[in-house]
């Protein structure tokens, strides 16, 4: 198995074989967390107008994501874990943008299967892969805005990739280095209240969750649902 690591919006596009996009701050652990909840599944969209739009039309129950951290107009939720760990979203349909994973898994046109991965997830996605035995697997860290690299991001990455080799890396290890660096820092920061501190330590909690995040394109969308491994 070929393992390459990329980063941000180019890597996305250039991502080829079984792609893992990675967004732990804080869009594919919202996603977990929301499966948790009961929620059916996830429609992915890079475009806020075209959630609201799914959403108008019945297509989804509830609109989830940001725009620079922000909840959009008209959305139910932001892009919180911690917000949707409190809802009821029991057999829920779900449309999720943020600026950095989802944007980064409508980039990845050339792979031939997409995982919606973070920290949360990273074990059972590492996981899913070697389940199907892929010659080639690219792990993508999306970063701040898919612009700018970031600790948890990268680490997640190096993690996934050291399961996907047979290694076991330390958890505690990987969760205290993503807690020192500058992204943690926000979370708890009163003049950013969108920031919740719960999301940072719903998202540090490494290999949380027993199922992975697959995502298909299905009716010309991009959905995620949950896999058990």
């Amino acid at each position: 198995m070929e393992i390459r690591i990329d980063s941000l919006l180019e890597g996305a596009e250039r991502a080829e074989g079984t792609v893992v996009i990675i967004d732990a701050y804080r869009a594919f652990t919202t996603a977990a967390i929301a499966f948790t909840r009961g929620v059916q599944k996830i429609i992915l969209v890079a475009d806020v107008d075209e959630a609201r739009g799914l959403r108008r039309r019945g297509l989804a129950d509830v609109s989830v994501g940001e725009v620079d951290g922000i909840k959009p107009d008209g959305f139910d939720f932001g892009n919180s874990p911690f917000e949707l760990s409190r809802a009821d979203l029991e057999g829920k349909v779900l449309v999720q943008r943020t600026s950095a994973g989802t944007v980064g898994v409508s980039a990845a046109t050339k792979a031939e299967r997409i995982f919606a991965g973070s920290l949360v997830t990273a074990g059972a996605t590492a996981q899913a892969i070697l389940q199907s035995a892929p010659n080639l697997v690219t792990i993508v860290a999306m970063g701040d805005g898919g612009r700018v690299r970031t600790d948890e991001d990268e680490l997640c990455a190096l993690y996934i990739r050291n399961l996907l080799q047979g290694r076991a890396p330390d958890r505690d290890a990987v969760r205290s280095m993503v807690l020192s660096g500058e992204q943690s820092q926000k979370y708890g920061d009163p003049r950013l209240p969108h920031f919740h501190t719960e999301d940072r330590d719903i998202a540090v909690q490494v290999d949380s969750v027993s199922f992975a995040i697959p995502v298909r394109r299905e009716d010309g969308l991009l959905v995620a649902r949950s896999q058990a491994v």
